[in-house]
This record gives structure tokens, C-alpha cells and sequence, in this order.
């Protein structure tokens, strides 16, 4: 493998920071992390791009840390695409095989899955993942991995993720502002599930909920694939807000109270426990009881839990989560987010950090790099990629954009 080749790296656009990370491929197929660079995050509103001009500037801020420690310079980079203009559905693709005693190769499986993705799709819409959840050989259901074996009729059951389609040009073109490229678009939520749920949880059933700050991600797991997904819009930042207007304070104060101070269920508080609030302008500091900040944020928290409970119980979910849920992200680290989540999913509830990576555990081993780890694990990870981004027309500007580059650098 040549150095180059070794090198991977990602780009998280979140509402409140935007982070970057950079990883080195080991002999072992492991990747161990080298650089890790945040900025906060501007031109971003719930984990979309709104000022490209902004959001070019908190990108360059975040990759240029992670550069510099890390001693070297990447242009390409995995990215994660979030907002509430994400859909998913499941569909079917079905294929013949040419023969009774021909195996069934690797182009059938991909014929499978282009023909489950074949659908009309409105032209501000484009699709971002085609996800396998199971392959069907003639009457046989809940197949993984068909190649090799024999039949006359491949049926691929899939889950197909679409986004808008001027959300993914804006992403593009901000990474294009500071001569970046985009080696794999990804959903985030699929990015996070890569970094912090086990083969094992994505067999029995399992649902990942990504609390960031713009927005909530969900995704169901079952038979290892992916059977459901969406995305919520309330996150951390709606907690923060919520505290600021109900305790009159600054935003940057609330989001400190919020990380100190703040419990998602008021019966852990303690009645006597007072808590420090900053005023206002020239208004002085008060205290305040924190039984009252937790009745403040309990109430939010449970109406994102509560959504998230009705789509499930809706879609009949709930019986197949045998490993139940897994919250990650920034604010699944609110005290009492995990045991509320077990009073309102009424499934066992565990907090997930990111894994499958080495180096600078203290950094990345927090919920809130999960995207972050997920990126770069995703390519590795990935068996079968139809992402068809990386080529589709509006890529045609890329070469046009490097030779401007290679112009430029010599005036």
C-alpha cells in the first residue's frame, strides 16, 4: 500500500462545531488516528450548509488543526451529510440469472441493487445510499451474501436513503471554496452506526439515536441491515435554548449550564442543590435551584424521545429491537438522557462511545466524535457502494477546478 493510500481522512459538519479528523490505514487493517481539528461552526443551521461562504471558513479552521497535528496535508475527505431533507424507504430490486447452473456473481448482486434504487425520483432529489438488507435466491429468504450460490431469481431487499439535491451541491462547492474534494458522501446517522454499534446489536435489532446539535438521526438495525431511517428536528442546541429562555441567560452560558449542571430527569436532582446563572448585560448573577433547570430540560428531552417512540411503535419496531437502544452523539451525555430513554423506549438503553480506531482515546473516545470515527471507518466498512455522487455530472467541474489550481499556483 503506498503512503498516500494510507491516508483517510473526515469532515463532520455539525451545527455547533465542525470537526475534522485524519487517520493512517495500519498493517493490520486497523486505523489509528493522527490528527484531530474542530472549529466552531458557522454557516450551518441544523446540519445544513445556509452560508458557503461561513461554512468554508469553519471547514478550512477544522482540517488546517488536524493537519498540523498531524504533520501532513490531505485533500480528500469523507463527509457526512446531515438535515432534515433526508428521506429513506425501503424498496426491492429482482433480477434473472442467466442459467440454472450459473453462480450468482458479483454483478448480479449489483444489477440487484441498481434495479432496487430504479424508481422516479423528482429532479431536486438525488440518492445518496442504497443500503442491502437482505438478498432472496428464488424462495429463499434472509440471505447475506448470495454470491456464489445457485438460482434463477436474485431479489434484493433495500433501503434507500435520497437527499436534496442542492443540500449536497452546497456541501460540494464549501469544500471546493478551500480546495478540498469529496471522496464519499455519508450519511451521518450510517457514519455513527459504523463507529459505535457491534455486528452483533445490528443482527438482533437494534436503534441508533444520534442527539447532535441541530438535529436528532435515527436508525434501525435488524438481520444487519438497514431497516428504517429519519431524522428529528430538535437537538442539543433546542435543550440550550430552552434553558437560556427560561432562566434568562446568554446562549453560551445555558450551553455551560447545560454541560455541568443539566439532568434530563428532575427525580436525580437533588431538592436542595442551587446552581450559579450569569445574567444578562450588566444584570448580576443569581442562584437558582437545579431542580428547576432539570425541569426545564426534562420536558424537551422527553418530547424528542416521545417522537422518536410513536414513529416506532407506528411502524411496529419496537418487538425487533432485541438489543434494544444505543443514544450517541453530544448530548447523549446529559445525565439522565440514558434512564429516561429506558422509561419511554422501555428497552435497555446504553450510551455509545466510538470504536475500531487507535490513537488520542480521550479525544475521540466521546460520543460526540462518533461521525467523526464513523468517516473514516465507513470506506473500509462499506462491502458495496453505489453512492452515485462520486459520479454523477455535476462532478464534471472537478478536473476544470484542478487545472484552475494548477494555473493559479504558478501566477
Amino acid at each position: 500500500m503506498r503512503a498516500d493510500e494510507r491516508l483517510v481522512g473526515s469532515i463532520d459538519m455539525g451545527t455547533t462545531k465542525v470537526c475534522a479528523i485524519l487517520g493512517e490505514r495500519q498493517d493490520d487493517a486497523g486505523i489509528r488516528v493522527i490528527g484531530v481539528g474542530t472549529a466552531p461552526s458557522e454557516g450551518l443551521k441544523q446540519g445544513v450548509v445556509v452560508d458557503i461562504d461561513r461554512a468554508s471558513k469553519s471547514v478550512e479552521r477544522a482540517v488546517r488543526a488536524a493537519e498540523r497535528m498531524a504533520g501532513i496535508r490531505l485533500r480528500r475527505y469523507n463527509v457526512g451529510v446531515a438535515g432534515e431533507h433526508i428521506r429513506g424507504m425501503n424498496s426491492r430490486g429482482v433480477v434473472g440469472i442467466p442459467s440454472a447452473d450459473h453462480e450468482i456473481a458479483r454483478e448480479d448482486v449489483l444489477r440487484s441493487l441498481k434495479a432496487g434504487r430504479s424508481f422516479a425520483l423528482p429532479s431536486d432529489r438525488e440518492i445518496l445510499h442504497t443500503l442491502p438488507q437482505q438478498y432472496i435466491v428464488d424462495d429463499q429468504t434472509g440471505i447475506q451474501e448470495p454470491c456464489g450460490m445457485y438460482g434463477r431469481r436474485l431479489e434484493a431487499r433495500v433501503h434507500v436513503v435520497t437527499a436534496a439535491r442542492h443540500a449536497l451541491d452546497n456541501i460540494a462547492k464549501t469544500l471546493d471554496n478551500v480546495r478540498l474534494e469529496i471522496g464519499e458522501l455519508v450519511l451521518e446517522p450510517l457514519a455513527s452506526a459504523t463507529a459505535v454499534l457491534t455486528n452483533d446489536e445490528k443482527e438482533i435489532g437494534v436503534m441508533l439515536v444520534d442527539i447532535g446539535g441541530g438535529t436528532t438521526d435515527v436508525m434501525v438495525y435488524h438481520d444487519g441491515g438497514v431497516l428504517a431511517s429519519g431524522v428529528i428536528g430538535i437537538g442539543g442546541n433546542s435543550i440550550t435554548a430552552d434553558i437560556a429562555y427560561g432562566l434568562r441567560t446568554a446562549m453560551r452560558a445555558a450551553e455551560a449550564i447545560k454541560i455541568e449542571h443539566g439532568c434530563a430527569l428532575s427525580a436525580m436532582v437533588d431538592a436542595d442543590e442551587k446552581i450559579e446563572v450569569p445574567g444578562i448585560g450588566f444584570r448580576e448573577e443569581r442562584e437558582v435551584g437545579r431542580q428547576l433547570l432539570s425541569a426545564i430540560i426534562e420536558p424537551r428531552v422527553t418530547e424528542l424521545f416521545s417522537l422518536i417512540n410513536e414513529q416506532i411503535d407506528k411502524s411496529e419496531f419496537k418487538p425487533i429491537l432485541g438489543a434494544g437502544v444505543v443514544l450517541t452523539g453530544g448530548s447523549s451525555l446529559l445525565k439522565g438522557a440514558r434512564e429516561l430513554a429506558e422509561q419511554i423506549f422501555d428497552v435497555p438503553v446504553r450510551v455509545g462511545a466510538p470504536l475500531g480506531v487507535e490513537g488520542f482515546p480521550e479525544i475521540i473516545g466521546h460520543p460526540m466524535y462518533a461521525t467523526g470515527v464513523g468517516l473514516l471507518l465507513y470506506s473500509d466498512a462499506s462491502e458495496v457502494d453505489l453512492n452515485p455522487r462520486v459520479s454523477s455530472r455535476k462532478w464534471w467541474k472537478q478536473p476544470f477546478n484542478q487545472l484552475r489550481r494548477a494555473i493559479a499556483s504558478f501566477i
